[in-house]
């Protein structure tokens, strides 16, 4: 039985070694241009994007009453929370999107110019299906959001070849989305994307990228964050007087430590690959709040 178990144990191991060997080989990024890889990247990204698209109309717009196209101005909504979301996403997505041609060997001019600009790209093909729904519209705030999210990763690419700053994000619970839960989400998930609530939205600075002659460690990161609460609808009405009456919409800013996972050293291409995605998170850690509406507080641990 021993013996049998070894050898299971043996075979387990040298498989797991192949298929991560495998993984990892498959993961590493192409010195020139791998037209087959480019290729598949561009089909695969087209393919996603369709597919997100029609989706997305079916399930979320078909349920309201189209109109004819008209532009909306929304940005004095949820104290501007929906606006950084879109920073967030643009620039992700055009990060995303950036690596997997630099995966494929694409020239980098050619990955900010078709990467950088694919998360630009399929939010303002969304933003024109918010513009035929009588429910929303086209908003020029949105749109203007998508370009800063972009012009982040470019930006930075240009000057520095380094991304140093990264938009990440953090959410908790709160008791607002229970007032509402039809619009602020009646599950977890769902609130993660709808209650504003709950969200902050941080930029995470390399302290290294900026010090590079210092001791200070590779993945140190300092994190300033941006979040909002007592929000219930967009705007300031009589739903936020009903349900919490004793409460102000207020803004919050923080600042915290972070670590930038993609400065960590390893050899393995799974491990940098899966680094790069959770990167988007901010980690948990002290954070020092200041509220718009005065006062302060130290948080032992934020997320």
């Amino acid at each position: 039985m021993k013996k049998n178990l070894l050898l299971l144990l043996m075979i387990l191991n040298v498989s797991f070694s192949y298929s991560q060997s495998t993984v990892d080989s498959f993961l590493t990024p192409s010195d020139t241009l791998n037209k087959s890889r480019r290729n598949a990247v561009i089909i695969s990204e087209a393919a996603l994007a369709g597919v997100a698209l029609v989706g997305l109309n079916q399930l979320w717009y078909a349920d309201y009453p189209k109109s004819d196209f008209h532009i909306i101005n929304d940005n004095a909504e949820w104290n501007q929370m929906d606006k950084v979301g879109h920073v967030f996403s643009s620039y992700h997505l055009g990060r995303l999107s950036a690596d997997a041609l630099q995966w494929s060997g694409v020239s980098k001019k050619n990955q900010l110019i078709y990467g950088a600009t694919s998360g630009f790209v399929f939010l303002t093909a969304v933003e024109v299906f918010d513009g035929y729904s009588s429910q929303w519209g086209f908003s020029y705030g949105d749109l203007a959001a998508n370009a800063g999210g972009t012009l982040l990763y470019v930006s930075q690419e240009l000057a520095w070849k380094e991304q140093r700053i990264v938009p990440k994000f953090s959410f908790h619970t709160t008791e607002y989305a229970s007032a509402r839960p039809n619009v602020l989400g009646s599950t977890f998930s769902e609130q993660i994307l709808k209650d504003y609530n709950g969200q902050t939205y941080w930029l995470s600075a390399n302290l290294h990228s900026f010090f590079k002659q210092s001791k200070i460690p590779k993945w140190l990161n300092v994190a300033v964050g941006y979040g909002a609460e007592a929000m219930v609808t967009g705007e300031d009405d009589l739903v936020n007087t009903i349900f919490f009456p004793q409460r102000e919409r207020t803004r919050q800013f923080y600042l915290s430590f972070d670590a930038d996972l993609t400065k960590i050293k390893t050899k393995s291409h799974l491990l940098k690959t899966v680094f790069s995605l959770v990167n988007t998170i901010k980690i948990p850690a002290p954070a020092f709040e200041i509220k718009s509406a005065g006062g302060s507080k130290f948080h032992f641990l934020y997320f």
